[in-house]
């Protein structure tokens, strides 16, 4: 996983923040244009990019925090762990509840871990007998994430796991007020750093329900509430997760926090909004695929960043092109649209934040996965069964000689493609290619590519 480190005004550092709803944290972690320069009262936060469970009652981890829908972010500081007086056990769990504490359930199966990219969804406030309610809320929100593009196009490349984390009590601390305290698995606590729509959360914690699912790649923690807020971590983790995201289970805008906090994670976008007293950017061309220094003159000239999309129609509304200020700076910084979501929760993705975010999913999964195993040669009765996103075209080959009649079909069996019974062995071949309009670089087009062989004896 790629480590990200956060830009201060004053050290002018490559940015990779994590961005959400209720809150964005965004912790230590990438190559370092320059020394980092740790703000006042913030000289614990460069420790923030080790493991989530060293020292993390020592640590703090930078927030960017939404008030509400639609509201201009801000930043603070904030512990990586739960305060004391948040965090105090009202009693042990009991013998049952603690057999179900950690539970791992398939909630979306698509394939194997190692074809996939790896969701795992962690509740908070659930009693034992909420867990049932945890479930469906997981089922909901995901539902609400992948509703949105390009996630709606490449669902199959995802596998959605839950944890379930047994709390002593219902709900989450601060939640309706200030002054409520809840006994929860995760600590999860509104009112974080004095800020009450920020959903903070015990991020050891975290990590200790995460690592049992067979695989993390991206790890979304559910408050038990109804209350606007959400945070989302960027770190990287002993399991080997890239980020965190927190949100209300039953807001209806809470969705936005997690798929906001994915196109820095996964996208490895920059926030597209901008403070008027950071002024004008002067540092080195922004690493982010989404920011720039170059006009869209320039762009094309030279043919870098986004300089493919200028000019079209983007899904977020109005035309590509190099709209000033982004990634903090009102000045200096040009973004490709005038308000996507990297800008402006409930917005879609621009047509370049669609591409990133396709190379961030096929960085962790394939476009053909199969679960018919390479490994051990098959019979010709044997059944092949192969998964491609729907922008995919999938071909068949007996002996690298492709088999027309077969393209398409996502099951097959050797025999069904003329595979001969003559005792030899003979070789099952697919191959898949997603063609989405949605990618225009080259580069990411090989990675849409891939291939299985299987060996075939009578």
């Amino acid at each position: 996983m790629r480590r990200r480190i956060r830009s201060r005004i004053r050290s002018r550092i490559s940015l990779r923040t994590a961005a959400a709803a209720g809150g964005i944290v965004l912790a230590a972690a990438a190559a370092m244009t320059a020394p980092a320069t740790a703000s006042p009262g913030a000289a614990d936060s460069s420790r923030s990019s080790g493991p989530a469970g060293a020292a993390s009652s020592q640590r703090t981890l930078d927030v960017e925090y939404f008030t509400g829908p639609g509201a201009h972010p801000r930043h603070t500081e904030v512990p990586a762990a739960t305060p004391e007086r948040l965090s105090r056990a009202a009693r042990s769990l009991s013998a049952k509840e603690t057999a179900a504490d950690g539970k791992v359930a398939s909630l979306v199966d698509n394939g194997t871990t190692a074809d996939k990219l790896d969701v795992v969804i962690i509740g908070d406030g659930y009693t034992s007998g909420q867990q049932a309610d945890f479930q469906a809320d997981a089922r909901s929100k995901w539902d609400q994430m992948s509703a949105v593009e390009p996630y709606a196009s490449y669902k199959d490349l995802f596998n959605v796991w839950t944890v379930d984390a047994v709390s002593n009590q219902s709900g989450v601390s601060g939640d309706p007020s200030k002054d409520v305290v809840k006994d929860t698995a995760l600590g999860s606590y509104f009112w974080c750093d004095d800020i009450e729509r920020l959903l903070c959360v015990d991020t050891a914690k975290v990590e200790s329900y995460a690592a049992k699912a067979p695989e993390a790649d991206l790890v979304v923690v559910l408050g038990n509430s109804t209350k606007y807020g959400g945070a989302g971590y960027t770190l990287t983790s002993q399991v080997g997760y890239d980020g965190i995201a927190t949100a209300s289970s039953d807001h209806p805008d809470s969705d936005q926090i997690a798929v906001h906090e994915t196109g820095h994670s996964l996208g490895k976008l920059a926030d597209e909004y901008f403070y008027p007293e950071y002024g004008t950017y002067t540092g080195a061309e922004p690493g982010e695929g989404n920011a720039t220094k170059l006009t869209a003159a320039q762009m094309t000239a030279q043919q870098k960043k986004w300089y493919r999309w200028i000019g079209q129609t983007s899904p977020d509304g109005g035309t590509v092109g190099a709209y000033e200020g982004g990634r903090y700076y009102p000045k200096g910084i040009n973004r490709p649209t005038d308000n996507s979501i990297m800008r402006t929760l409930g917005r879609e993705f621009s047509l370049p934040g669609r591409e990133a975010m396709i190379a961030g999913f096929n960085s962790h999964a394939s476009v053909l996965s199969s679960r018919t195993a390479t490994t051990t040669a098959l019979k010709r009765s044997a059944s092949i069964k192969v998964s491609v996103p729907k922008s995919a075209s999938l071909k068949w080959y007996v002996d690298g000689v492709e088999v027309s009649a077969a393209k398409g079909k996502t099951s097959v069996t050797p025999a069904t493609l003329g595979v001969p019974s003559d005792g030899a062995t003979h070789t099952v071949t697919a191959k898949a290619t997603d063609g989405t309009k949605a990618v225009k670089d080259p580069a990411l087009r090989k990675l849409l590519t891939d291939s299985r062989t299987w060996k075939v004896t009578n």
